[in-house]
């Protein structure tokens, strides 16, 4: 099957660059994507690579470090820029799309049909690319998921050869080692979605006894369990030495109450989301458009292809369903989640539209594999009309050009934190600006009036365009004693 495969690499081509040109293009935004920003600038600046920094001598425990080493290692390489913090998740996504398409060539599937699905799906278009913990995560779930079902394979071919098949068993340690990585990007969840999908496809492959057996004859358990724990169990050993208390707050609150105590209050980085009970299939629907749309369409409507393909890859087609639901089910009792968590079962989706996918769709496929690319570039043009200024605060340091000190009243966002590369503090006491000729005060403007005319200081509203926080620039009262409230007054008046 062609779908006109010409046709299909420029789609594939231009969805990949669209979304890594666009990197640099519009701010890091509180929160999720400045905060882990400002974690990997100050992993650099500190050099402290063991344990990621919520702020100065702050641990992050919420997250193991994978995604924070990927966007320290981009400002490493690149400097410090949104591209730097971003690029290297879009490799990951990256990635993740060569496995798939490997995946999919493997089993006689389309390579490109799938790699065009994954490139063009929501979710996975906004997370390659995003300074999130996800793309980590779903680029080892990719790795052990193929390892596991090549692996399975081999054994197919050992017991028809009746010999054993290397391959089939490096296949297994590849497995491993992408658990190994998802311990380290996300912790114990990846293994508990991995078996979600596993074993219960197992079962139906081998019935329950027949599973337990296949698991020992066919993977190497033991050896490969030494290798993970070899890789991934260094850092946690270390990373509780160093700030004794992380197991109990990331094994016990992140991986139990975030999932079952809604609205959960012990989060020390963010504020828990409480949805109601099997949210996260609606969340599926919406995140993963439009394939989420079209894939129940095709897997009705092509019944008699998913038996043929059943026929020829014993399994295939309920292992990729089983891959794709795994974290959808594990999540369906939780009620603090977000779209996101999806994303560890969305490379199934490229192979199971591949499967379903003939020569006669091609005028369709087409069109939808160009909504995505097509909505991209109309939310890169929203976001630089301003929408993006009104979520950080890059706007206001690119205002300040001289050194002098930076001072947020109220709430500090991690956008000012990044922007300033961590100068801007929190002013906690008007006492922190004695014996400072110059400084700015930055926060919401009514807030920072009040905190001027309170104490008496001295400054001026410089103009900016509308966004969420006003920035002052203010001076001793020995060094300007002309300024005063009054002439903020006159100057906003003007601005309006």
């Amino acid at each position: 099957m062609s779908l006109n495969r010409t046709h299909l690499w420029y789609l594939l081509a231009f969805a990949l660059i669209l979304r890594l040109l666009s990197l640099a293009t519009y701010p890091l935004m509180d929160t999720t994507e400045a905060r882990y920003g400002e974690m990997a600038r100050l992993m650099v600046e500190t050099g402290n690579w063991l344990t990621p920094q919520f702020d100065y001598g702050i641990p992050f425990w919420g997250k193991p470090p994978l995604f924070t080493w990927m966007s320290a290692a981009g400002i490493e390489l690149f400097g410090l820029s949104e591209f730097a913090v971003r690029a290297p998740h879009w490799l990951a996504g990256f990635t993740t799309i060569l496995l798939v398409a490997y995946m999919a060539k493997r089993t006689g599937q389309s390579a490109l049909v799938a790699a065009v699905v994954l490139a063009t799906c929501g979710i996975f278009s906004i997370a390659a690319g995003a300074v999130m913990t996800d793309m980590a995560l779903t680029l080892a779930m990719t790795i052990a998921m193929l390892g596991f079902y090549l692996c399975w394979l081999g054994g197919e071919d050992w017991e028809r050869e009746g010999s054993p098949q290397p391959n089939g068993v490096f296949w297994g340690y590849v497995g491993f080692i992408g658990l190994a990585l998802g311990l380290l990007a996300k912790g114990p969840v990846a293994i508990v979605i991995m078996g979600i999908a596993v074993f219960p496809w197992l079962v139906l492959q081998h019935g329950l006894f027949g599973a337990f057996k296949v698991l020992w004859q066919r993977f190497p358990l033991l050896s490969g369990l030494g290798v993970m724990l070899v890789i991934a169990l260094p850092w946690y050993i270390m990373a509780e030495m160093a700030t004794p208390g992380f197991i109990d707050y990331f094994i016990v609150g992140e991986h139990f109450k975030r999932f079952v105590v809604s609205g959960w209050e012990g989060d020390l980085y963010g504020s828990a989301h409480d949805q109601a009970r099997g949210m996260i299939w609606v969340f599926w629907i919406q995140a993963a458009v439009p394939w989420s749309l079209v894939l129940p369409v095709l897997a009705f409507t092509r019944r008699k292809k998913i038996a043929e393909i059943n026929a020829k890859n014993r399994g295939l087609f309920s292992f990729l369903v089983c891959w794709l639901i795994s974290p959808l089910i594990l999540f369906t009792m939780a009620g603090n989640i977000l779209p996101a968590y999806v994303l560890p079962g969305i490379p199934a989706l490229g192979l199971l539209v591949a499967i379903l996918v003939v020569e006669k769709d091609k005028k369709w496929f087409s069109s939808v594999a160009l909504v995505l690319p097509v909505l991209l570039m109309i939310a890169m043009v929203y976001l630089n009309l301003g929408k993006a200024n009104e979520k950080s605060d890059r706007i206001i340091f690119e205002q300040i050009t001289d050194s002098a000190p930076s001072f947020y009243v109220g709430k500090r966002p991690f956008s000012g934190q990044f922007y300033s590369q961590g100068q801007a503090k929190k002013l906690l006491d008007v006492e922190q600006l004695d014996g400072i000729d110059k400084f700015y005060l930055i926060g919401k403007r009514v807030e920072v009036e009040t905190k001027i005319k309170d104490n008496a200081l001295t400054c001026i509203l410089e103009p900016t365009v509308k966004i969420k926080r006003a920035l002052f620039s203010c001076h001793s009262q020995a060094s300007k004693p002309t300024l005063s409230l009054s002439h903020i007054k006159s100057q906003s008046d003007v601005q309006r």
